[in-house]
């Protein structure tokens, strides 16, 4: 599953350095994740390190992309394939 960010965001600016994939960006009034980009950090880390970060616990799943561990891996090798995720060193 993508992750999410509520309207619970404080715009403290911590997730969006630590997303490896580059899926977190400001939005209009909060920062958002492209699902297609977010893989809760499978192949990078053991969790999602926006979620670590987040000082007000505002990103939950997203329900409307749910996606299996294996997919997110996919993904994961999708975008570093692509230039778009930075490689697990």
């Amino acid at each position: 599953m993508a992750l999410k960010i509520t309207d619970q965001c404080i715009n403290c600016d911590v997730c969006e350095p630590e997303c490896p994939n580059g899926a977190i960006s400001a939005g209009e009034e909060i920062y958002v994740i492209d699902p297609g980009k977010c893989t809760e950090c499978v192949g990078h880390f053991d969790a999602p390190q926006c979620r670590e970060v987040c000082p007000v616990d505002c990103i939950p799943l997203d329900p409307d992309h749910v996606e299996t561990r294996e997919i997110l891996q996919v993904k994961y090798v999708s975008l570093v394939a692509a230039g778009i995720a930075r490689a697990k060193t």
